[in-house]
């Protein structure tokens, strides 16, 4: 091997290091982009409204037997 094919295979790995690690910042990019969209999307469920004008017993028990 000359030294022409050493340099072209240490430039070769150099390139496949910095596109693996762009790749990597690219997918935790996403990944924060989504976590924050589904932190949006938990935050904008609206609270269940109470129940306060039914009877106490309602809502306590389940048939299993149906």
């Amino acid at each position: 091997m000359d030294v022409t094919g050493i340099a072209s295979l240490s430039t070769t790995l150099a390139d496949v290091g910095t596109s693996q690690a762009i790749s990597i910042a690219v997918l935790k990019k996403s990944m924060d982009i989504s976590t924050e969209s589904a932190t949006a999307l938990i935050a904008a469920i609206p609270d269940m409204p109470s129940m306060q004008n039914l009877p106490a017993h309602l809502g306590k028990n389940i048939n299993t037997t149906a």
